[in-house]
């Protein structure tokens, strides 16, 4: 029940957002408009695509927060259940040193069973994999409305610097192996 009603209210406002970016679109479609003024009409006209981005992230995230506690949780409950186990093992408090080390030994047994048993779950696995693809997710949605806020200001999109980067990186390279080898004739010239 209380997920139909989460769900109910994310469609509301999925609506309403909606709802506005068009208002805003068509306003910035009218010539006399203020807001068609260079960047901010090319903005105003990609608004949609922010909002639609920005609720599917509302929506990714929730799911990202469920799984995110789960993991959470998991990690919790087998550390609870290790350390249970070692106080079960260790009732009284160690009075040297040979006690303490062999409390070490235990605990540390204990804990690295309990924690590999989680780990080699399909359990855990699954959860992980899917917080894993739900955090690339986020990053997909804010990677758009990055790019979009860039081409509305009229700037390369972040692939697009990176892509410098790498020509960079690369000319950089050839321009070190070129000295080098101008340094090697060099001292080839020079021996003669």
């Amino acid at each position: 029940m209380k997920t139909e009603s989460s769900k109910e209210t994310t469609d509301y406002y999925k609506h309403l957002s909606l709802f506005w970016t068009d208002i805003m679109h068509l306003m910035a479609s009218k010539p006399q408009a203020l807001t068609s003024i260079g960047p901010m009409r090319a903005f105003t006209s990609n608004s949609k695509k922010i909002s639609t981005e920005l609720i599917e992230i509302n929506e990714v995230l929730g799911e990202f927060n469920q799984h995110y506690t789960e993991y959470y949780k998991q990690l919790a409950d087998t550390w609870s259940i290790a350390q249970k186990k070692v106080n079960h093992k260790s009732q009284k408090v160690p009075q040297d040193v040979e006690q303490i080390d062999s409390l070490k030994r235990v605990w540390l047994d204990i804990f690295d069973n309990d924690f590999t048993e989680l780990f080699d779950s399909g359990r855990f696995g699954e959860n992980y994999g899917k917080l894993v693809s739900k955090e690339l997710e986020l990053t997909k949605h804010w990677n758009n409305i990055t790019n979009v806020i860039l081409q509305s200001v009229n700037l390369p999109s972040k692939e697009e610097i990176d892509e410098v980067y790498k020509e960079i990186h690369s000319l950089k390279k050839r321009v070190t192996k070129l000295e080098l080898e101008l340094k090697k004739k060099g001292r080839v010239k020079n021996a003669k």
